[in-house]
């Protein structure tokens, strides 16, 4: 076991490159298991209760978009972070589509992937403050989010919503204010992004999927435009 208690499962079918991050991520700390095709890979992140999943997109027997989306659909929480050559703009945008956390594309830095394993890894930020909210579940129109349960739900019914997902909703919800995309990056993601900033634009749009009667035309997660995201508190006072 590692010597911070937290397991990292690498899907990726280029032994080298496996070989690198397993000495890497040990170095740093984390015990690694490692699959090299996606049918295994799957298989692994379902049973073996990873931590987190680095996930090589060109895979044999199943590719990472697959096995991506696959995990989704059991587990809306275990962060995956996607590897990847492509450069193809459309193949990032949709590994974030279908549920990924975060991209990095090869070559990449050790230093740079440490980085995001360790900001993806971590759990809630909230969850260590819930103690400390002066109220423990926020209200919103037709929206209640438990705090102490992390539980979010729209007329009554519970949303399944991402750790990423709900760590977006708390953080634009609590500030009260427009926040830009930097600053959701930094504030959410854990780290300083100077990159493509749609990794945020995608995962609010599946958050607004998830949350919003009409996703077209949101009422509670909205846009200023060249300013960023703002959640609407006058929703207090609608719907009810």
């Amino acid at each position: 076991m590692g010597s911070n208690g937290k397991t990292v499962l690498i899907v990726e079918d280029e032994k080298t490159i496996v070989d690198i991050l397993e000495f890497n991520l040990k170095l740093a700390g984390y015990t690694v298991i490692a699959a090299f095709d996606g049918i295994t890979g799957l298989e692994m992140a379902l049973n073996a209760k990873p931590d987190l999943v680095l996930l090589d997109i060109m895979l044999p027997r199943l590719d990472g978009f697959k096995v991506c989306r696959a995990i989704r659909e059991k587990d809306a929480l275990l962060p995956v972070l996607l590897l990847t050559a492509r450069e193809e703009e459309e193949d990032k945008v949709l590994g974030l589509e279908i549920g990924a956390d975060d991209y990095i594309t090869k070559p990449f830095s050790i230093k740079e992937l440490l980085a995001r394993v360790k900001a993806n890894i971590r759990r809630t930020m909230y969850d260590a403050q819930t103690a400390e909210d002066s109220a423990d579940t926020l209200t919103a129109g037709k929206l209640t989010l438990n705090q102490n349960r992390m539980e979010v739900r729209r007329a009554g019914e519970t949303l399944e919503l991402s750790q990423r997902e709900y760590d977006i909703l708390c953080y634009l919800w609590k500030s009260g204010k427009v926040t830009s995309r930097e600053e959701l990056m930094e504030k959410v993601w854990g780290y300083d992004y100077y990159g493509d900033l749609r990794v945020v634009d995608v995962a609010v749009r599946r958050l607004r999927e998830k949350l919003e009667e009409n996703p077209a035309e949101p009422r509670y997660i909205l846009t200023r435009r060249g300013a960023g995201y703002y959640f609407d508190n006058e929703q207090l006072t609608i719907d009810n």
